[in-house]
């Protein structure tokens, strides 16, 4: 049980899981990385843990690469509703100047931009709207909520790389009020979906739930791991005013009695439909010291596609629960001077509850099988051993594709999160698991 254990040391407990996890192989730029869990934090609600708390260590001398050479120095967000009446351009334009604003830049300093493949606002409204200047950088991101955390890395290194000195990314969309994307039956099935729809998995929804199947069978995952993952997201979001679960608490006879949408995921392991817009600026690290607000260095980014890959049921892969974020995470950790355990808050894509366990493991937080039990006994609350989905994550603040994650990310390290970790220095925010995915390190 995860509330027994106690934290290893080094060539201990985390030494044996990092090497579970596939983790710590890295070479020349990053640290060799101990993948165990965290130390124990206190009892939800109670003061931080100071061994979680250390400063990350730097490793002078390392090739940097895009480590730390760009910050997030603004971010936006329209209000979040079931149904907005605005189009899905005025909301990105609105989460858009809200950033700018945010970080105190012009729109026609603007040189840069980034976005998902799915969203249907391009660059050229985006620009000719807000009165951007000439761009010489802009690019999207595939797969869904799987590219929310890589349009930052994409302008991440355009701005370190001179190619964009101001780069915005950003997310809009209607999806509480517009269709749901799996009701059109008139086009051609993209081949992955065609050992897949026909057969009964219609929805991501379906396609994870075979997921999460699989992990209780193999593992001894139970519905009250998953109701851990709910709970905390939901506690977070009734401290948020701008989440749509605010003053809506969650308990765990409602969870257990909810309907099913595809077994073994009921309603509150489903990720919320939501009309909303998020953006965030991206400059060099010399031009955020001088900006409004206190920048999120940006430490390190990967984007993760594994051999073989087959979308979320991964069906020929020898372990379909070894996902996109054990591919992202060795790039990641590979890249950067610290470790899982020095993580001090996370954001982590929950579309569906399983995904979190899912990337605990895939992250090197825990070894394989242990996600479920590492929710057990407030882990994910503030206070506990990984403060998790701060504002109220996919499953109770909103689903924009992730991008409100990496939004929450930033309000932790400036201090100004409704759910504010004390003294957060590092935060991990990731993007969907199950698809080809993304994440980042950000610190303060």
């Amino acid at each position: 049980m995860a509330g027994s254990r106690t934290a290893g040391t080094a060539g201990g407990p985390r030494a044996s899981r990092a090497a579970s996890a596939g983790l710590g192989t890295g070479t020349g730029t990053g640290t060799d990385v101990g993948a165990g869990q965290q130390v124990a934090g206190p009892a939800p609600g109670g003061d931080a843990s100071p061994a979680r708390r250390r400063s990350p260590s730097r490793r002078p001398g390392h090739s940097a690469g895009i480590k730390d050479a760009t910050a997030i120095v603004g971010i936006g967000q329209t209000a979040f509703a079931k149904q907005l009446p605005e189009s899905e351009k005025a909301l990105a334009c609105r989460a858009i100047l809200a950033a700018l604003d945010d970080a105190g830049i012009a729109p026609a300093e603007v040189d840069g931009l980034a976005s998902y493949t799915m969203e249907e606002t391009d660059e050229v409204e985006v620009a000719k709207s807000l009165g951007f200047g000439d761009l010489t950088h802009f690019s999207k991101v595939g797969y869904g909520g799987g590219g929310s955390c890589a349009t930052v890395a994409h302008l991440a290194a355009a701005v370190a790389t001179g190619q964009a000195t101001v780069g915005v990314a950003w997310r809009s969309r209607k999806r509480g009020s517009g269709p749901r994307p799996w009701k059109n039956t008139t086009v051609q099935l993209p081949t992955p979906a065609q050992w897949t729809r026909p057969f009964g998995l219609l929805r991501p929804a379906d396609e994870i739930a075979m997921l999460a199947r699989r992990y209780m069978h193999e593992y001894g995952a139970t519905r009250d791991h998953l109701f851990h993952v709910a709970l905390a997201c939901r506690n977070r979001a009734n401290q948020n005013p701008a989440a749509l679960m605010y003053e809506r608490p969650l308990t765990r006879e409602m969870y257990m009695t909810s309907r099913w949408i595809s077994e073994p995921l009921c309603l509150f392991d489903n990720c919320l439909e939501t009309d909303g817009a998020l953006a965030c600026v991206i400059v060099s690290a010399e031009r955020a010291r001088d900006c409004r607000q206190p920048p999120a260095y940006i430490h390190s980014v990967a984007q993760g596609l594994p051999a073989q890959h087959h979308g979320m049921v991964n069906y020929w892969n020898d372990d379909p629960l070894t996902g996109p974020a054990w591919t992202a995470a060795r790039h990641l950790w590979k890249h950067a001077d610290f470790t899982p355990e020095d993580v001090d808050v996370a954001q982590i894509y929950d579309a569906f509850t399983p995904l979190i366990p899912l990337s605990l493991e895939g992250y090197g937080f825990c070894a394989r099988g242990e996600g479920g039990a590492f929710t057990e006994g407030g882990a994910l609350e503030i206070g506990g051993r990984l403060p998790l989905n701060t504002g109220g994550g996919g499953l109770s603040e909103a689903y924009v594709h992730g991008f409100n994650l990496i939004n929450e990310g930033v309000k932790q390290l400036r201090g100004t999160s409704t759910a504010q970790v004390p003294d957060a220095a590092t935060c991990l925010v990731t993007a969907g698991e199950g698809v080809p995915t993304s994440a980042l390190l950000l610190r303060a």
